[in-house]
């Protein structure tokens, strides 16, 4: 598959990336074609349509045309094929219920090549490129493709229109996502949707057993995007509903200048998310808090390696408009410990970066007591449910092992609720989340480390207690 436009394309899309697709009526209007042309609204799609944009350069034929699509073929594709023409029809119709209206035209213009232009790209209505029409443009090495209209030849045109959803949505140009979760990221549960939408059951097992092992690289090796992030994300909270509300929230609040097209002006995005940004506007999507999943899913590094929670922390304050509910309670309780950082509490490394909700942050103690404890006190009872321990980002030594915490009401008298042993970190700044069973509501609660890994020093990046 090749990426066409959406990778320089955060701030300013002309044509956006992926693969390609084509379509047959039988009346005879004037052909598409020069790249300069004057964009003109037509009743009906051209019966011939010449390629002007990267290296393709084919006179196309229309072989399909109803209201839903258009549909295109060179003179090489096989003109027995014919799912394009309801299979497409679906999908797009579809997306347009899910996610609005891509224009004013209300077909999907879909073109196929064989034996040539293998992979594919989409472009949007408002983009002069491809002549102002939501299109996929799909091709094939193969001089026999797109027989079968089964498996990749579905995949693969499926994955363009998802391009033209993330490009397009809303009436705002450009994918300020796009450099978080490049081209296939989101089309893997854009496609997973389409599918159950559809009908496709076979599909959805096919899909969905493809996509819950693989891996890729980034924003860290071996994240699973569709398995920790996306599949939780659809499945837990909302379903094509949060995936729409995505849009609808960047659309709305994320900062747009103008783009012109040669004919018109449209909203566009001025730049790209960041990765504490994305967490944010998706946690907003689902209403819910999704720092922990997303932590779990890709640590705390962007692929730059900045901590992304110091830029949730800001995105929540750059877009407050945008709230959610959460059960980290963490920040309503006053941190006390038993011994802190030489330099105090406000220090670098002391213990106000516990609970700072920066995870690249860390209290570092020289001199690591057996009897350690750090204590959150609330002004009344609550009832906590689970807790997070972070570690810290280097010397796995300083990491603590075995603990207990516990909870009171009076600061004297203390119920243990949970005891771990023997505990180890996989890497640095990784978060765990510890479920404890407990429907009593104390003021205090209190984490006592009885031993670390080995250092005589001790270090934790971040404790928060969730309800």
């Amino acid at each position: 598959m090749k990426v066409a436009l959406f990778a320089a394309a955060i701030i300013g899309l002309s044509v956006l990336s992926g693969c390609e697709k084509k379509g047959h009526p039988d009346s005879d209007l004037q052909p598409i074609s020069a790249k300069g042309q004057k964009f003109q609204v037509v009743t009906l799609p051209p019966a011939t349509w010449q390629e002007h944009w990267f290296e393709h350069n084919q006179l196309l034929n229309r072989v399909f045309y109803d209201t839903s699509v258009a549909v295109y073929f060179d003179k090489d594709v096989n003109s027995s094929i014919t799912w394009p023409f309801t299979y497409l029809a679906q999908v797009w119709n579809y997306t347009k219920s899910t996610y609005s209206a891509f224009g004013e035209d209300s077909r999907l213009y879909v073109i196929l090549h064989a034996g040539k232009y293998s992979g594919g790209h989409p472009s949007t209505y408002m983009d002069a490129s491809h002549d102002y029409h939501n299109v996929i443009d799909v091709g094939s090495a193969d001089p026999n493709a797109w027989i079968s209209g089964t498996g990749n030849d579905i995949d693969l045109t499926t994955h363009e229109v998802g391009h033209i959803v993330e490009g397009a949505s809303k009436g705002v140009h450009s994918s300020p996502a796009f450099g978080i979760w490049h081209d296939s990221k989101w089309m893997e549960i854009y496609q997973y949707d389409v599918y159950q939408a559809l009908g496709r059951s076979s599909d959805v097992t096919r899909w969905y057993n493809m996509k819950i092992t693989q891996t890729d690289n980034f924003p860290r090796a071996n994240t699973y995007w569709f398995r920790d992030w996306f599949y939780p994300v659809y499945h837990n909270y909302g379903g094509a509903a949060t995936l729409n509300k995505f849009f609808s929230l960047l659309a709305q609040y994320f900062p747009k200048g103008t783009y012109n097209n040669g004919i018109a002006t449209y909203p566009e995005y001025t730049r790209g998310m960041n990765f504490g940004e994305f967490v944010h506007y998706w946690s907003g999507a689902a209403n819910t808090d999704l720092k922990l999943l997303a932590l779990n899913a890709f640590g705390n590094k962007d692929e730059s390696g900045n901590d992304w929670t110091a830029q949730l922390k800001q995105a929540k304050s750059d877009f407050s408009a945008i709230t959610y509910p959460t059960n980290d309670i963490t920040n309503s309780g006053t941190i006390t410990v038993s011994k802190d950082n030489s330099g105090g509490a406000s220090a670098t490394e002391g213990s106000l970066k516990l609970t700072d909700n920066v995870y690249g942050s860390k209290l570092f103690v020289g001199g690591f007591p057996t009897n350690f404890w750090m204590q959150l006190l609330f002004t009344s009872g609550q009832v906590v449910k689970s807790y997070t321990l972070t570690s810290g980002n280097d010397a796995a030594d300083r990491d603590p092992k075995s603990w207990q915490l516990k909870g009171s009401n009076d600061g004297n008298n203390w119920t243990v609720l949970d005891t771990r042993t023997n505990q180890s970190f996989a890497s640095r700044n990784q978060t765990t989340q510890y479920t404890i069973s407990n429907t009593t509501a104390y003021k205090y609660y209190a984490l006592y480390v009885t031993a670390n890994n080995g250092s005589v020093d001790f270090q934790l990046s971040e404790w928060r207690l969730l309800k």
